[in-house]
């Protein structure tokens, strides 16, 4: 059974157009050691995304993704042209992780922070718990299915 996830981007960084666009991802440049252990210790092949977009207008899930492929090495970590080298990563041994992520759908409208705080069955979601910055998140079934069955009520 696949897990769920929220994962957090700035639109103008990378949004869910760019993921449409792209087709596939790599999900690269998560330097927070608590966000990387679930990157590397939890994310697995089929484990499934909400696609929050952060700093946007406004703020909140705007489609999904799903994990292609897990335990991949960040590329930028070896890059020093890159803002996320890490002189200290070696290829032997990386430091930080960036799963692969496929594009699944956007939502019609997406699901504001609003509309998850005014959501009594979603009042638990680690994304409202005052703060939680992690740029990627698990989310339970419920709280997934949920934000997927509210964005079929906002398209219809």
């Amino acid at each position: 059974m696949s897990r769920k996830w929220l994962a957090k981007s700035e639109p103008n960084n990378y949004s869910i157009v760019d993921l449409r666009r792209d087709k596939k991802t790599l999900w690269t440049g998560v330097r927070n050691y608590q966000a990387r252990n679930l990157l590397r210790d939890e994310w697995a092949k089929g484990d499934e995304v909400l696609f929050y977009h952060s700093n946007a207008k406004p703020s909140g899930v705007y489609g999904l993704a799903k994990v292609t492929k897990a335990k991949v090495a960040d590329p930028t970590q070896f890059d020093p042209k890159s803002d996320y080298y890490d002189p200290k990563a070696k290829k032997d041994k990386p430091t930080w992780f960036a799963p692969e992520i496929t594009f699944v759908s956007i939502f019609k409208a997406p699901i504001s922070i609003e509309d998850i705080k005014k959501d009594a069955a979603l009042k638990n979601m680690e994304v409202l718990r005052k703060g939680s910055r992690l740029s990627v998140q698990p989310v339970k079934d419920m709280e997934y299915k949920r934000v997927f069955m509210m964005s079929e009520k906002k398209s219809g």
